[in-house]
């Protein structure tokens, strides 16, 4: 595996960051809205659109309450597939419980026509245990496609909330799971541990740590990215009931250096990442490019944001594994997301006090 800013030999594009929006309070996440518009979180607790010309909206009225607190508050936001015609969003957050508890909770609404609200919002999903920390609430949304068409479910990430990651490995808790749920919140009937007794079955797949990327890729398959401790940062394709090792073993250790479980970084009968970051990279934010608005030798590559190296991570894959990283946009700052637009090219939200959100520019 090679990382590097570019392969000796080969012509590479040089791509720069053109800023659209300035000036949002810790950005997490960007979808697309018709007419060039921008729908962005920022984890206090806002939703705001953001017109073409970076033009930055009043706060959407009409959120649930969210517990904005250390790593919390107001996460994911993604587009229904047909929001043309039902203006749908789903958005993810910190939900607040009793006392100073809370968990991830995922949450359905439709954007009025003049932009202003959301309204009939519906929590579809609500992770239990609701517990005290303010840490690892994961918290990634896609909707899931089967042949090409969206077959009306949802996945959603789940962190282990760093104090609670002996839970990941158990089957009644959602802490450090990938769940899958219904657009309406029920339960679908081919979750792998549907009327298993004593497991929750939203749960798509478990041993999760704290996932804050994910995405579909070119074919329709569920990818993921998960934050290891120290070392041990890690991409999987989660399937249906597989375990994913969280605790059980890591290429990472403890951050007081300490072993994670007994050392190994692998055992029977757990999944092993498709790759793996060690040092971590801290990543946030992944898509796939499928356009080819940046040379062919783009199309079909990965992209994830590193926030602790503060750079745009392009990976090369080739029969299902990584052959190449190479790092992009190196003084930009901490990348929290990175999505492809309906114009084909990349955007990217940088996670300060003021974030921004830019564009990628292709070459020429």
């Amino acid at each position: 595996m090679v990382l590097s800013a570019a392969l000796p030999g080969l012509a590479q594009p040089t791509v720069q960051a053109k800023t659209v929006a300035s000036g949002l309070q810790h950005p997490w996440a960007v979808a697309f809205l018709p007419e060039g518009r921008f729908l962005v979180t920022e984890r206090p607790g806002r939703l705001r659109v953001v017109e073409p010309d970076g033009k930055l909206g009043a706060p959407v009225e009409g959120l649930p309450e969210v517990a904005a607190r250390g790593q919390g508050g107001l996460l994911d936001v993604i587009t229904d597939s047909d929001f043309a015609r039902n203006r749908t969003i789903y958005f993810c957050y910190s939900e607040p419980g009793k006392g100073t508890t809370n968990s991830t909770a995922l949450a359905r609404a439709r954007l009025s026509a003049d932009r202003q609200k959301l309204e009939d919002v519906k929590v579809l999903f609500s992770q239990r245990p609701k517990i005290s920390s303010t840490l690892h609430f994961g918290c990634r949304i896609v909707e899931r496609r089967m042949d090409g068409k969206p077959d009306g479910t949802l996945f959603l990430t789940l962190g282990d909330r760093f104090s609670q990651r002996d839970q990941a490995q158990k089957l009644d808790s959602h802490i450090g799971k990938i769940v899958r749920v219904g657009k309406d919140g029920s339960v679908p009937k081919d979750n792998p541990f549907v009327g298993q007794a004593n497991a929750l079955p939203e749960i798509w797949s478990i041993g999760h740590r704290n996932s804050q990327g994910a995405t579909l890729g070119p074919d329709g398959r569920f990818w993921q990215h998960e934050h290891g401790a120290q070392g041990g940062d890690e991409i999987n394709l989660p399937e249906a009931g597989k375990n994913y090792g969280w605790p059980l073993v890591s290429f990472g250790v403890n951050y007081d250096g300490s072993k994670i479980g007994d050392g190994a970084s692998a055992r029977a009968g757990l999944e092993p990442p498709l790759h793996h970051w060690t040092p971590s990279i801290a990543p946030s934010g992944m898509a796939f490019l499928t356009s080819d608005r940046y040379g062919v030798a783009w199309k079909g590559n990965l992209f994830v944001g590193s926030l602790k190296f503060q750079y745009l991570n392009r990976i090369e894959l080739k029969d299902g594994k990584v052959v190449a990283e190479h790092k992009l946009l190196q003084d930009l700052g901490r990348l929290r997301d990175v999505r492809q637009g309906p114009d084909g090219l990349l955007y990217v939200l940088t996670d300060s006090p003021m974030g921004k959100l830019a564009r990628v520019q292709p070459p020429g």
